[in-house]
């Protein structure tokens, strides 16, 4: 079953605005803050940076050449997607409550 026409674009789309959006949160949220790293920190860092994998990813997934017409690769592309956008949201829920 073909996918819907512009899929492959709204994806790509989606996935480089959540990309933004993850290293805004990054770069507002304190990084490069002097002082000493606590264990929430680590981890704020190291979801984001697997959710920032998983949304760098989905162009890649979505464009890559099949062999069959019938098979596409959008499914594994929005579960892609899906889970970087979790992670990156993870990750600001942590660092907000945290």
């Amino acid at each position: 079953m073909r996918a819907p026409a512009g899929s492959v674009t709204g994806l790509c789309s989606a996935s480089a605005t959540m990309f933004a959006v993850g290293m805004a949160f990054l770069g507002y949220w304190g990084v490069y803050e002097p002082g000493h790293w606590r264990g929430s920190d680590f981890v704020v860092v190291i979801l984001a940076l697997v959710g920032f994998a998983a949304l760098g990813s989905v162009p890649w997934i979505v464009t890559t050449p099949v062999a069959e017409e019938g098979e596409e690769k959008v499914v594994a592309a929005r579960r892609a997607l899906a889970v970087g956008v979790a992670l990156i949201w993870l990750s600001v829920l942590i660092a907000v409550f945290a």
